[in-house]
């Protein structure tokens, strides 16, 4: 989501930067909001590409007791790659 979220951020930035010559110079100036969310657009695009490519662990732990020779303890790790499957 973030990640288009950002393209989003960008393009508006944009648009409003290179398409839009409307004088409001009286009030805001339009291509320095159009570069403050292109800005913000990149950063959120590159934060997004962090949270898809960082690498997850998970640990499961067993715990079985066995009366004769006590507790055993199994451990399994899974890596994935933010792709959902485990």
């Amino acid at each position: 989501m973030s990640i288009g979220a950002g393209i989003a951020l960008f393009v508006i930035g944009a648009i409003l930067v290179f398409a839009v010559n409307v004088d409001t110079s009286q009030f805001i100036d339009l291509d320095l909001v159009g570069y403050i969310l292109m800005g913000a657009g990149v950063v959120v695009f590159l934060i997004g590409l962090v949270f898809v490519f960082r690498r997850r662990s998970t640990e499961q732990v067993t715990r079985t007791v066995d009366p004769v020779a006590g507790e055993r303890v199994t451990r399994t790790e899974a890596s994935s790659s933010g792709d959902g499957v485990v």
